[in-house]
């Protein structure tokens, strides 16, 4: 399609190719990139406006809960809880499901989302994001229950991320390749800038926090010394880039290729990032665009979920460099 056609047309067209739909699930994305207009409004404005520090409440992680994680999280499902199209929603920073309010038409979607990811770097200006995924309700009868939110990820719809940065994207997948739009703020529109986005197989680049590097296990530290050796191909080293933020990180490698480490440690043996509202989404949009996510040794997609906070091990990226990590990891000795 057309580079510059609006997601509203994108989605219209979209929808013309499956005569079965019914446009609760275009109406329902659209409305989630208007909570992203106005969260990435308050961002841009964060510095003259009272949406910085902390609110001296802490999550069900045992975080710190920002200013700006609380408007966002508000924001989100004040903007789709009314919709009809959704039978509940669960996020981050609340510790259980979110049940459509009685007085609200219930719907077949059911929503996650991390609301701010990254949202301790907002006062030093680094890049944020928002990350969501869809699945279908699955129980019967008419509200949600635990069931439809404890599904593996190769359930998806839907995933997705905005990130806030020095311009606000959006990146979505519905399971037919992974597309970029650009919000043009002078018309308050997102934009088509970058369609089927496809991760180079390999890259040059790692994101690991290393300050982790005594606490993981030997096979983790030895594929981190493997990249900083010159490269047999390159005769140079891989390059580390890390910015702090997962949708950050993400998305450059997503673009330029690479590879994005949070693999498990002796202070979070599970891993630290979390499965439903995290690696999920972001694994379902890798894989669409031709890449690989796995917790280094299985794939993230085929974990069916114990519980809403489930945390995982993260290796994300070009399928070559994912490939290469799960080799490290699982070798013996």
């Amino acid at each position: 399609m057309e580079k510059g056609t609006t997601l509203t047309r994108f989605l219209i067209e979209e929808q013309r190719e499956h005569p079965e739909a019914t446009g609760d699930f275009s109406e329902l994305l659209a409305e989630l990139t208007t909570a992203a207009k106005i969260i990435a409004r308050e961002v841009n404005k964060a510095g003259l406006a009272d949406i910085l520090g902390i609110t001296g409440r802490i999550n069900v992680h045992g975080e710190a809960v920002q200013k700006l994680d609380e408007f966002a999280n508000a924001t989100i499902i004040r903007t789709v809880d009314h919709t009809g199209h959704l039978a509940g929603l669960a996020s981050e920073e609340m510790e259980t499901i979110y049940h459509i309010p009685d007085r609200h038409p219930l719907g077949k979607y059911i929503l996650f989302f991390d609301p701010v990811d990254g949202s301790s770097n907002i006062d030093v200006n680094v890049n944020i994001g928002t990350i969501f995924s869809i699945y279908r309700k699955k129980s019967g009868g008419d509200g949600a229950t635990e069931e439809d939110f404890l599904q593996k990820g190769s359930a998806q719809l839907c995933a997705g991320y905005v990130i806030y940065g020095s311009s606000t994207m959006l990146v979505y997948t519905t399971g037919q390749g992974v597309h970029g739009f650009t919000l043009d703020p002078t018309i308050g529109e997102f934009l088509l800038s970058h369609e089927d986005i496809s991760i180079p197989r390999r890259g040059n680049i790692y994101s690991a926090n290393e300050s982790y590097y005594p606490h993981w296990d030997p096979g983790v530290r030895r594929y981190l010394d493997h990249l900083k050796e010159k490269d047999a191909k390159t005769g140079r080293p891989y390059t580390a880039r890390y910015i702090g933020s997962l949708v950050a990180d993400f998305h450059r490698n997503l673009l330029k290729g690479g590879v994005f480490l949070y693999p498990a440690d002796t202070k979070s043996p599970n891993g630290k990032l979390r499965l439903m509202y995290e690696a999920a989404p972001l694994a379902f949009i890798a894989e669409q665009a031709g890449g690989r996510a796995s917790t280094g040794h299985r794939r993230i997609l085929d974990i069916v979920p114990t519980e809403l906070h489930q945390r995982v091990p993260l290796i994300i990226g070009s399928p070559e460099d994912v490939e290469e990590a799960e080799a490290f990891i699982q070798r013996k000795g």
